[in-house]
């Protein structure tokens, strides 16, 4: 059986959507922002500054702010920029993986051809 929606006194329509999606525009936002410092748009100190500033705006102001949509707002905006510090170390990692996993191949390959005696 279904219960009821309950909504929380004091929020908003905009407020519960960005409860809602919160996750997803954090991602889609870090995606875009992402793919901007691995082509070189934006330099990736710049990006590594704006989440400090970003993380501490959130932890100072965002999260005791009385408007859910600055505290939503302000969450997204941590979130992303964090997650897009993260994306060129995890382009260093998996490259480092497809490195590995070449020279693996390669060393079977020649084990496989110097194995070979005809």
């Amino acid at each position: 059986m279904d219960r009821p929606a309950i909504i929380e006194h004091g929020s908003t329509r905009v407020g519960r959507r960005l409860r809602v999606n919160r996750v997803r525009i954090a991602l889609v936002v870090a995606l875009i922002e992402g793919i901007l410092v691995l082509l070189g748009s934006i330099d990736w100190w710049l990006v590594v500054l704006l989440a400090i500033a970003a993380v501490a705006l959130y932890v100072l102001w965002g999260r005791l702010a009385r408007r859910e949509e600055v505290r939503e707002l302000s969450w997204v905006f941590a979130v992303s920029q964090v997650a897009v510090v993260l994306v060129p170390t995890l382009a260093l990692v998996l490259t480092a993986f497809a490195v590995m996993a070449l020279v693996l191949i390669a060393v079977v390959a020649l084990v496989v051809l110097l194995r070979d005696r005809r």
